[in-house]
């Protein structure tokens, strides 16, 4: 009998939830201690994203809702949506320690319009490790597509695809080990989780997938969205290779040796007519 990814995937995040909230990865401390602090990650995006001030915004797959309530610091209007109902106790603990007026909402991304709305939102907002829990990019595509209202925009940062696609088991080495195109049967790992924290993962297995950049663009474009942006980056915000990265001072991480090789991640902006 074939798993139900989401089921699988909901359980490992749960165990995820409150190890991410303890890590000072997270910064959950600096949070609570500085509310004009914004997460290092939508602090890179700022020069791209722009002022969105007074603009209603949702973020897909916002786990415990460090970089949601930072947006929500920038000046939107924020709305918060994840799978993973741990995952969301953290994040209204987090916004109300802090004061923040976030509405967090438990659903699965592909049920975000029925859940949410059609035509809601001036901002929707992807980030770093979201797709490849998808195993479909045009479903995705499309429901950002009916979350926007007309002149809305997408900003999506994410790990690039080649990057999801190199074995980070090889250190001597840049290996294509994982499919970089969607497939229809997902990849199947088993293990912990990224942050440097003690505790227990007990639902280790996941299932993800891939997703290539031409099929991202194109699967956006097909619902009638018009892309304004796509920067690619050398860094990313976590040491997704480890042993060849160093941490710069921004917060993001970059290949030690020979940083032209490899994209690490990129930013893609589109807007709805």
């Amino acid at each position: 009998m074939d798993v139900d990814y989401r089921k699988l995937n909901r359980a490992n995040w749960d165990d995820r939830a409150p190890l991410h909230a303890a890590s000072t990865d997270y910064a959950m401390e600096r949070f609570r201690s500085d509310r004009s602090y914004i997460s290092d990650v939508v602090r890179f995006d700022v020069p791209l994203l722009g002022d969105i001030r007074g603009l209603r915004g949702v973020h897909l797959q916002c786990h415990i809702g460090t970089d949601t309530i930072s947006l929500a610091r920038l000046g939107a209007t924020m709305t918060g949506l994840d799978f993973s109902p741990a995952s969301l106790v953290q994040a209204r603990l987090l916004a109300e320690q802090v004061g923040t007026a976030v509405d967090f909402v438990e659903s699965d991304v592909y049920d975000a319009v029925s859940v949410l709305g059609k035509q809601q939102f001036d901002l929707v907002f992807t980030g770093i490790g979201a797709l490849c829990w998808l195993p479909s990019i045009q479903r995705w595509a499309q429901t950002v597509a009916d979350l926007l209202r007309p002149g809305g925009q997408l900003f999506l940062r994410e790990g690039h695809p080649v990057l999801w696609s190199v074995d980070e088991e090889q250190t001597d080495r840049l290996v294509i080990g994982y499919p970089y195109f969607e497939t229809e049967k997902p990849m199947e790992f088993t293990g912990g989780t990224y942050v440097d924290v003690d505790g227990t993962i007990d639902h280790p297995s996941t299932q993800e997938w891939n997703h290539g950049l031409g099929e991202i663009v194109q699967a956006l474009i097909e619902t009638g969205l018009t892309i304004t942006g796509l920067t690619e980056h050398d860094s990313a915000p976590w040491e997704a290779l480890p042993g060849r990265m160093a941490r710069d001072d921004d917060g993001e991480w970059r290949l030690t040796e020979h940083r032209e090789r490899l994209p690490l991640s990129y930013t893609l902006q589109a807007r709805k007519p």
